[in-house]
């Protein structure tokens, strides 16, 4: 199956509704008072705006409106509801490559988060594709600055057998990216584990750890040029922003990218994994069917700064 975006991606802002936060409870936040609790938990927020936020009544405990000074107990639930708030810009247009009774094939544009999170809940691709299809849930995710396919499935039954297809590596997964440099080599492999870090801005973040998870990446080099080279990337692992920590790891970052430098370690400075700018393009999966065990192929066409660099023709060498 093939597949383009039939249309440009539209950006705009986008005034969403609110959101309800639910929390039961746990020991570590028995003895402290909500405000306390609210200001060391959720510290995007300085202690002032949570002060205010606990009087204006948007903050209860057990369903009743809470004070500052209460003290919370173990296994109570506290509900904040948040206002509607103005979600950054970004394309709200998506293609539906493939699609039957039991999965869906997207291709989702780079700069439209695939699941909300960091500012955005309604601006995501999730919410996009639920609005047609409210029973569509991603067994996958891309990250916010990578294009190409998310796979939904589109019923219980096929989330589970997708989700294992995915946790026993029977999911070909092929990229196509653009990083600094000319690797020496024309083929390799990388073998980094991945895991979680420090972060200053985040607390945590996932790159490069001897104590992370085992991950696998094979790399065929299609062209090389003076402002990178084209790269293709098979993943039989799934880690958060693999092929980023990975080509960052041996000396080759994806151009653009903000948050990962030599090592597949994170940069100084307050870049964080939603920021955009690199170009990664997810554009090959397949999986066989939940229902039929069939392998299917999906295929996205790559934006045109990934097609090739030069008018010369991509280095002959054989595919996977």
């Amino acid at each position: 199956m093939k597949g383009l975006p039939h249309s440009l991606p539209r950006r705009s802002e986008h005034l969403n509704r609110g959101w309800t936060y639910r929390e039961v409870m746990g020991g570590d936040a028995a003895g402290r008072t909500v405000l306390e609790y609210l200001t060391v938990r959720y510290a995007h927020s300085s202690r002032e705006e949570w002060a205010a936020r606990i009087a204006e009544g948007r903050v209860q405990v057990d369903g009743r409106c809470a004070r500052s000074e209460m003290e919370l107990r173990r296994a109570q639930l506290l509900v904040w509801h948040r206002p509607p708030w103005l979600e950054p810009a970004v394309p709200r247009s998506f293609a539906v490559l493939y699609r039957d009774a039991e999965v869906m094939a997207i291709a989702k544009p780079s700069g439209l988060p695939t699941m909300p999170g960091a500012g955005f809940l309604e601006s995501t691709l999730l919410h996009l594709v639920r609005r047609e299809d409210p029973e569509a849930v991603p067994v996958h995710r891309l990250g916010r600055g990578t294009s190409g396919i998310v796979l939904f499935a589109l019923s219980v039954g096929a989330r589970s057998r997708l989700t294992e297809a995915f946790r026993a590596r029977q999911v070909r997964k092929v990229y196509r990216g653009l990083v600094q440099g000319s690797p020496s080599q024309d083929r390799f492999s990388v073998d980094v584990p991945i895991g979680p870090v420090p972060h200053p801005y985040l607390g945590t973040v996932h790159a490069a750890s001897r104590d992370g998870m085992l991950a696998h990446s094979e790399v065929r080099v299609l062209e090389r040029g003076p402002g990178g080279s084209l790269v293709e990337v098979r993943i039989t692992t799934g880690r958060p922003h693999q092929i980023r920590i990975h080509m960052a790891a041996v000396g080759h970052p994806l151009v653009g990218d903000s948050l990962y430098g030599a090592g597949g370690l994170p940069l100084e400075g307050t870049a964080v994994p939603g920021n955009v700018g690199y170009l990664l393009h997810a554009q090959q999966l397949a999986f066989p069917h939940p229902a039929t065990g069939n392998r299917l192929e999906v295929f996205c066409a790559c934006p045109t700064p990934l097609r090739r660099l030069s008018s010369t023709k991509l280095a002959s060498l054989p595919s996977h």
